[in-house]
Protein backbone atom coordinates (compact mmCIF):
# COMPACT_ATOMS: atom_id res chain seq x y z
CA UNK A 1 0.00 0.00 0.00
CA UNK A 2 1.57 3.54 -0.96
CA UNK A 3 -0.20 6.75 0.07
CA UNK A 4 0.93 10.67 -0.08
CA UNK A 5 -0.69 13.76 0.66
CA UNK A 6 -0.17 16.91 2.44
CA UNK A 7 -1.72 19.13 5.18
CA UNK A 8 -1.59 22.67 5.25
CA UNK A 9 -1.29 23.18 9.63
CA UNK A 10 -1.39 27.18 10.61
CA UNK A 11 1.26 27.24 12.95
CA UNK A 12 5.20 27.62 12.63
CA UNK A 13 7.54 24.76 11.50
CA UNK A 14 9.26 24.89 14.70
CA UNK A 15 6.19 24.44 16.30
CA UNK A 16 4.91 21.68 14.07
CA UNK A 17 8.36 19.96 14.35
CA UNK A 18 8.41 20.10 18.31
CA UNK A 19 4.38 18.66 18.37
CA UNK A 20 5.65 15.91 15.60
CA UNK A 21 7.90 14.98 18.61
CA UNK A 22 5.60 15.03 21.43
CA UNK A 23 4.40 11.45 22.52
CA UNK A 24 1.04 12.81 24.59
CA UNK A 25 0.52 14.71 21.08
CA UNK A 26 1.05 12.03 19.05
CA UNK A 27 -1.25 9.44 21.14
CA UNK A 28 -4.36 11.66 21.51
CA UNK A 29 -3.95 12.20 17.43
CA UNK A 30 -3.35 8.29 16.24
CA UNK A 31 -6.58 6.62 16.30
CA UNK A 32 -7.10 3.58 18.04
CA UNK A 33 -4.01 4.53 19.82
CA UNK A 34 -3.96 3.33 23.57
CA UNK A 35 -0.25 3.90 24.63
CA UNK A 36 3.14 5.68 22.95
CA UNK A 37 5.95 5.72 24.96
CA UNK A 38 9.33 7.41 24.02
CA UNK A 39 12.53 5.41 24.34
CA UNK A 40 15.02 8.15 22.89
CA UNK A 41 14.82 10.99 20.21
CA UNK A 42 14.62 7.94 18.03
CA UNK A 43 12.57 5.71 19.37
CA UNK A 44 9.21 5.21 20.38
CA UNK A 45 7.19 2.24 21.45
CA UNK A 46 2.98 1.60 20.80
CA UNK A 47 -0.04 0.12 20.96
CA UNK A 48 -3.26 0.60 19.25
CA UNK A 49 -6.55 -1.10 18.63
CA UNK A 50 -7.21 -0.83 14.68
CA UNK A 51 -11.14 -2.36 13.39
CA UNK A 52 -10.66 -3.56 9.16
CA UNK A 53 -13.49 -4.27 7.90
CA UNK A 54 -14.94 -7.69 9.99
CA UNK A 55 -11.52 -7.29 11.89
CA UNK A 56 -10.51 -6.13 15.17
CA UNK A 57 -6.97 -6.27 16.32
CA UNK A 58 -4.55 -4.70 18.96
CA UNK A 59 -1.15 -4.39 17.91
CA UNK A 60 1.64 -4.03 19.64
CA UNK A 61 4.76 -2.37 18.18
CA UNK A 62 8.25 -0.39 17.92
CA UNK A 63 8.39 2.96 16.00
CA UNK A 64 11.76 3.88 15.11
CA UNK A 65 13.08 7.36 13.75
CA UNK A 66 15.56 8.14 11.07
CA UNK A 67 17.03 10.90 8.52
CA UNK A 68 16.31 13.57 11.18
CA UNK A 69 16.69 16.98 10.16
CA UNK A 70 15.37 19.04 12.72
CA UNK A 71 13.03 20.99 11.93
CA UNK A 72 12.85 20.38 8.14
CA UNK A 73 11.63 16.20 8.20
CA UNK A 74 12.55 12.60 8.92
CA UNK A 75 11.54 9.35 8.36
CA UNK A 76 9.38 6.79 10.34
CA UNK A 77 9.37 3.34 10.19
CA UNK A 78 8.02 0.61 12.45
CA UNK A 79 6.26 -2.83 12.80
CA UNK A 80 3.37 -4.48 14.52
CA UNK A 81 2.18 -7.28 15.63
CA UNK A 82 -1.57 -8.12 16.05
CA UNK A 83 -2.24 -11.56 17.10
CA UNK A 84 -3.94 -13.54 15.01
CA UNK A 85 -5.35 -10.76 12.82
CA UNK A 86 -1.89 -10.56 11.05
CA UNK A 87 1.54 -7.90 11.22
CA UNK A 88 1.59 -4.39 9.49
CA UNK A 89 4.58 -2.75 8.66
CA UNK A 90 6.21 -0.16 7.09
CA UNK A 91 7.49 3.54 7.09
CA UNK A 92 6.67 7.24 6.01
CA UNK A 93 8.78 10.05 4.91
CA UNK A 94 7.83 13.52 6.34
CA UNK A 95 8.46 17.26 5.16
CA UNK A 96 8.21 20.47 6.62
CA UNK A 97 8.23 23.59 4.53
CA UNK A 98 7.12 26.79 5.46
CA UNK A 99 4.12 28.39 4.45
CA UNK A 100 3.73 31.58 4.61
CA UNK A 101 2.48 32.27 8.72
CA UNK A 102 1.80 28.55 8.77
CA UNK A 103 3.61 25.02 7.56
CA UNK A 104 2.97 22.83 4.95
CA UNK A 105 3.52 19.23 5.79
CA UNK A 106 3.80 16.56 3.27
CA UNK A 107 3.85 12.74 3.71
CA UNK A 108 5.22 9.48 1.36
CA UNK A 109 3.75 6.03 3.50
CA UNK A 110 4.43 2.70 1.64
CA UNK A 111 3.13 -0.56 3.99
CA UNK A 112 2.48 -3.84 4.15
CA UNK A 113 0.06 -6.48 5.65
CA UNK A 114 0.21 -9.97 6.37
CA UNK A 115 -2.35 -12.58 7.63
CA UNK A 116 -5.82 -12.34 7.72
CA UNK A 117 -5.40 -8.45 7.24
CA UNK A 118 -4.33 -9.36 3.69
CA UNK A 119 -7.38 -10.98 2.84
CA UNK A 120 -9.49 -8.15 3.44
CA UNK A 121 -8.26 -6.67 -0.40
CA UNK A 122 -6.58 -3.47 -1.29
CA UNK A 123 -9.17 -1.64 -1.83
CA UNK A 124 -10.54 -2.07 1.98
CA UNK A 125 -6.99 -1.45 3.48
CA UNK A 126 -7.01 1.89 1.70
CA UNK A 127 -9.93 3.35 2.39
CA UNK A 128 -9.58 2.76 5.62
CA UNK A 129 -5.87 3.83 5.64
CA UNK A 130 -7.28 7.04 4.24
CA UNK A 131 -9.60 7.59 6.81
CA UNK A 132 -6.98 6.98 9.41
CA UNK A 133 -5.10 9.52 8.12
CA UNK A 134 -7.48 12.20 7.92
CA UNK A 135 -8.51 11.62 11.47
CA UNK A 136 -4.90 11.69 12.52
CA UNK A 137 -4.35 14.94 10.85
CA UNK A 138 -7.58 16.57 11.91
CA UNK A 139 -6.65 15.97 15.55
CA UNK A 140 -3.25 17.00 15.10
CA UNK A 141 -3.88 20.38 13.32
CA UNK A 142 -6.30 20.50 16.13
CA UNK A 143 -3.72 20.02 18.93
CA UNK A 144 -1.22 22.16 17.25
CA UNK A 145 -2.76 25.05 16.36
CA UNK A 146 -4.19 25.69 19.88
CA UNK A 147 -0.35 25.74 20.85
CA UNK A 148 -0.01 28.85 19.21
CA UNK A 149 -0.20 32.08 21.31
CA UNK A 150 -3.11 34.31 19.99
CA UNK A 151 -1.95 37.38 18.85
CA UNK A 152 -1.59 40.43 20.76
CA UNK A 153 -4.62 42.58 20.61
CA UNK A 154 -3.95 45.97 18.86
CA UNK A 155 -3.19 49.20 21.17
CA UNK A 156 -5.06 52.35 20.68
CA UNK A 157 -2.34 55.33 19.90
CA UNK A 158 -2.47 57.40 23.05
CA UNK A 159 -3.96 61.00 21.79
CA UNK A 160 -1.22 64.11 21.93
CA UNK A 161 -2.30 66.18 23.99
CA UNK A 162 -2.95 69.75 22.09
CA UNK A 163 -1.45 73.01 23.46
CA UNK A 164 -3.84 75.89 23.91
CA UNK A 165 -2.78 79.10 23.08
CA UNK A 166 -4.29 82.23 25.27
CA UNK A 167 -4.38 85.14 23.03
CA UNK A 168 -2.38 87.66 23.90
CA UNK A 169 -3.79 91.25 24.49
CA UNK A 170 -2.40 93.95 23.05
CA UNK A 171 0.31 95.81 25.18
CA UNK A 172 -1.98 98.64 25.10
CA UNK A 173 -4.52 97.12 27.07
CA UNK A 174 -1.96 95.24 29.47
CA UNK A 175 -0.35 98.76 30.72
CA UNK A 176 -2.10 100.08 33.87
CA UNK A 177 -4.78 101.37 33.76
CA UNK A 178 -4.88 105.01 33.36
CA UNK A 179 -6.78 107.20 35.24
CA UNK A 180 -9.52 108.78 33.12
CA UNK A 181 -9.91 112.26 32.37
CA UNK A 182 -12.63 114.22 34.28
CA UNK A 183 -15.75 114.47 32.00
CA UNK A 184 -16.72 118.36 31.13
CA UNK A 185 -18.85 119.92 32.88
CA UNK A 186 -21.79 120.94 31.47
CA UNK A 187 -22.39 124.72 31.54
CA UNK A 188 -25.34 125.39 33.95
CA UNK A 189 -28.36 125.47 32.03
CA UNK A 190 -30.91 128.36 32.52
CA UNK A 191 -34.00 126.77 31.33
CA UNK A 192 -35.38 124.28 33.06
CA UNK A 193 -36.68 121.72 31.00
CA UNK A 194 -39.38 119.62 33.41
CA UNK A 195 -41.26 122.68 33.78
CA UNK A 196 -42.12 122.33 30.09
CA UNK A 197 -43.56 119.20 30.43
CA UNK A 198 -47.41 119.59 30.45
CA UNK A 199 -49.24 118.27 33.17
CA UNK A 200 -52.38 117.54 31.45
CA UNK A 201 -52.84 116.63 27.50
CA UNK A 202 -56.03 117.33 26.39
CA UNK A 203 -57.57 117.61 29.52
CA UNK A 204 -56.13 114.28 30.52
CA UNK A 205 -53.17 113.50 33.29
CA UNK A 206 -49.74 112.66 31.56
CA UNK A 207 -49.35 108.97 33.15
CA UNK A 208 -52.90 108.26 31.14
CA UNK A 209 -51.49 108.63 28.17
CA UNK A 210 -48.68 106.93 28.86
CA UNK A 211 -50.05 104.03 30.18
CA UNK A 212 -52.31 103.58 27.03
CA UNK A 213 -49.63 103.67 24.94
CA UNK A 214 -47.29 100.99 26.58
CA UNK A 215 -50.48 99.41 26.27
CA UNK A 216 -51.22 99.27 22.71
CA UNK A 217 -47.49 98.63 22.18
CA UNK A 218 -48.57 94.84 23.92
CA UNK A 219 -51.46 94.75 21.89
CA UNK A 220 -49.77 95.41 18.82
CA UNK A 221 -46.64 92.31 19.46
CA UNK A 222 -49.61 90.04 20.28
CA UNK A 223 -51.13 90.62 17.13
CA UNK A 224 -47.98 90.19 15.28
CA UNK A 225 -47.23 86.99 16.39
CA UNK A 226 -50.42 85.51 15.90
CA UNK A 227 -50.26 86.06 11.98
Amino acid sequence: MDMKGERRIAAPRQVVWDALNDPEILKTSIPGCTSLDKLSDSQMKATASIKLGPISAKFAGAVQLSDIDAPNGYTISGEGQGGVAGFAKGGAKVALIDDGAGTLLSYEVNAQVGGKLAQLGARLIDATAKQMADAFFDRFSAHVTAMVPAPPEPVAPTPTPVAHHTPQAPAALLSPVQDAPPAPIAPPSSIDWVALIPREVFGLPLAFWLGSGAFGFVILLTLLSMR
